[in-house]
């Protein structure tokens, strides 16, 4: 999701030893494959993987598109969410993101881009790569220690391989040395059927997504670049800036009108892509340090912040800001919250759901300083990261699994189903 470097002075956080000059810490060494190995690693297959942990969702004429951080994507045909059916996996490292159009998939695998056909969604068919087109993007990492990169490089700043992952191991070093300690956690009808009738050309993702698309065009938000994607074609064409645009440190990625809205730990800022290739920054709105997804709809954003991470702050809020002047955006109001993570709108509906000590929804009325007075529901119980409502469904990925509502009566959420996530022992 981002990247945050904070200065660690390891000595207050180590156990000194006998000798006084050293220190004993815990430390990331990096996990190193070659590039032909983790090229070579892509597989697809029908087997009914277990999922065990939970990362980005995608929905795509009926099927699921479930991302588990850093192993490859789960598929479930959804087309009836009470009994959604695992079809197959696509074993992918370094996965962490997914977008769909016509019928292709887009995927992040660390350093580079995939496509795969899902004509037949049960079979995708590997149809290419572009490589090195993130070339600084890197495993997550899920703890406070800092990470060792000097076997990552050689001395002349050439990369050894691919880094694929971290082994926390015990180093003792000379007390009083500072180290950089980097957080890369990955971290996008009355009926309740999820086919939503005629098919649509373009996937549906959660607020999480650091993908999105415009246009023609995919957006890709890593590593403090912004880099875009060219999808006409036999297959795409990276048609950013030579390193991508510079774009700050952005988790998230959201595409409104002729506009893409960025989360960042420092608050929202707004691009116009009315020329895809080259984007216009228009604006900034800041709010405390904290780590945030966007919505945009009706021409208000709505920002969660929130607490129990690495963005350096303990404040959980949802922040409502007008952006009918893209380049004047206002903060209306912010409603204190317990922990508030992804969110997602029913235009139709005119309704928000929000993933907050389990699963809050809202009616969206005329005064946005009536949005928590209008609570329409509260399910506890479980730790909700994304969502996606869709067509009288709402499917959220959970710490513990993917939980599919039906809210055709909006006041009353009636639960379809659950697809566990199998933890490892």
């Amino acid at each position: 999701m981002n990247r945050l470097l904070c200065l660690l002075l390891v000595g207050l956080f180590a156990a000194c030893e006998d000798d006084s000059e050293f220190v004993t810490v815990q430390m990331n060494e990096p996990v190193m494959m070659s590039e032909k190995a983790f090229r070579g690693s892509v597989k697809v297959t029908g087997e009914r993987k277990a999922i065990e942990s939970c990362g980005k969702i995608c929905f795509y004429n009926g099927y699921l598109y479930i991302s588990e951080p850093g192993e490859g994507i789960h598929i479930f045909d959804n087309k009836n969410p009470a009994k959604p059916v695992n079809v197959g996996f696509i074993e992918l490292l370094g996965n962490a993101d997914v977008a769909i159009k016509n019928d292709l998939l887009y995927a992040d695998a660390l350093i580079d881009l995939l496509w795969f056909d899902i004509t037949n969604p049960a079979k995708p068919v590997l149809k290419g790569r572009l490589e090195n087109v993130f070339p600084e993007a890197t495993p997550a990492v899920d703890n406070n220690y800092s990470c060792d990169y000097s076997n990552v490089y050689t001395e002349d700043g050439q990369r050894k391989g691919v880094l694929v992952g971290w082994n926390v191991k015990k180093r003792k070093i000379p007390a009083g040395d500072y180290y950089v300690m980097e957080d890369m956690s990955m971290p996008a009808s009355p009926s309740f059927s999820s086919e939503a009738g005629a098919k649509s050309s373009t996937g549906v993702n959660g607020s999480m997504s650091r993908f999105a698309l415009y246009d023609k065009y995919l957006y890709a938000v890593i590593n403090y670049q912004m880099q875009i994607f060219d999808l006409t074609g036999d297959q795409p064409k990276k048609v950013s800036d030579e390193g991508g645009n510079y774009v700050g440190d952005v988790e998230t990625i959201f595409s409104y009108k002729d506009n893409m809205f960025l989360g960042m730990p420092t608050g929202m800022a707004i691009y116009s892509v009315k020329d895809p290739t080259r984007p216009e920054r228009c604006a900034n709105i800041t709010h405390v340090l904290g780590c945030d997804p966007v919505v945009v709809d009706n021409d208000l954003a709505y920002v969660t912040v929130h607490s129990g991470n690495f963005c350096g702050q303990n404040v959980d809020e949802l922040f409502i800001v007008d952006v009918k002047d893209v380049y004047h955006p206002m903060q209306l109001v912010s409603f204190t919250m317990k922990n508030p993570k992804g969110l997602g709108i029913d235009s139709d509906k005119q309704t928000l759901f929000l993933c907050d000590d389990g699963l809050k929804v809202y009616k969206i009325g005329d005064d946005p300083q009536t949005l928590v007075a209008n609570r329409l529901a509260h399910i506890e119980g479980m730790d909700g990261f994304d969502l996606i409502p869709y067509n009288n469904v709402l499917m959220m990925i959970a710490d513990d699994g993917l939980y599919q509502y039906d809210y055709s009566n909006i006041n009353t959420l009636k639960q379809l189903s659950v697809i566990p996530v199998k933890k490892p022992k």
